[in-house]
């Protein structure tokens, strides 16, 4: 509910700026250690990362829940911003987007790290969970660039708005793609981010969903098995219907304004 939102966004904000928080039955605080507040702002910006690869990973819904409170306090507490996009660029390479190469002499573990696996007792996770935990970062970054914490002292510009995303996909599209990872992360950010984009750049979005379709998905089937052909069909048959119908549909979970009324 959207006034349980106001109580996590209060709570958090009042953390960082230095009042004393219940927690777990006791009273914390930044102030009781010279280095609490900058430790509590690497956790915190850490823990909305995780929530992407755990929450909204497992439930779409979840990202704009997430998305508005992470917004929010990155407006009030800009330094939360910059390590959330550390924590993000680490766990998720393709939120840059880079997609790392292998170095000569490089332990094979410690590149499939790099590409964002988790490898644990030399097992590499697999290609299902390891994709899953991708969508569920890039969508909550693509709902946080696209969403403002409603109720603001200082309703400025967004701390890291829509044009990032513009940029994102741009960037996307100038690199050659991967099989499987660049279907996924490009059908996860437009359908949570397609609409917003589509509003904001126009007849610049539709340029770019035509080039897409006509130039950059026959470059993911040339490099894509038979066995990696799920998230491709899907990222397709997504594309094929918002250029037949010229709309991108509203993505699932956004916070309409009665949200805040419950």
């Amino acid at each position: 509910a959207g006034s349980q939102l106001r109580q996590i966004y209060d709570k958090i904000d009042n953390l960082l700026s230095g009042k004393p928080v219940q927690s777990a039955g006791r009273t914390v605080s930044v102030t009781h250690h010279p280095e609490g507040l900058q430790f509590v702002y690497y956790k915190l910006a850490e823990k909305f990362v995780n929530q992407g690869e755990e929450e909204v990973s497992s439930h779409h819904d979840s990202a704009f829940p997430i998305a508005v409170v992470a917004s929010g306090i990155w407006e009030m507490h800009p330094q939360v911003g910059d390590l959330f996009l550390a924590h993000l660029h680490r766990k998720c390479p393709y939120s840059v987007p880079f997609y790392p190469e292998m170095k000569e002499g490089m332990p094979l573990e410690e590149y499939q790290r790099m590409l964002g696996y988790q490898v644990k007792d030399s097992k590499v996770e697999e290609q299902d969970h390891f994709l899953k935990r991708m969508s569920g970062m890039i969508r909550l970054y693509a709902a946080i660039i696209q969403i403002q914490w409603p109720y603001g002292n200082k309703q400025g510009t967004h701390p890291h708005g829509l044009h990032n995303g513009w940029r994102w996909l741009a960037q996307m599209l100038n690199l050659d793609p991967l099989a499987d990872v660049t279907a996924t992360v490009l059908f996860d950010f437009l359908e949570v981010c397609g609409n917003a984009l589509m509003n904001k750049y126009q007849d610049q979005f539709w340029k770019l969903m035509l080039f897409i379709r006509e130039d950059y998905i026959p470059r993911i089937e040339a490099i894509t098995s038979s066995t990696q052909m799920g998230s491709l069909m899907r990222f397709k048959q997504f594309l094929e219907e918002c250029l037949q119908k010229k709309e991108v549909p509203l993505p699932k979970g956004t916070l309409k304004p009665s949200f805040w009324k419950s």
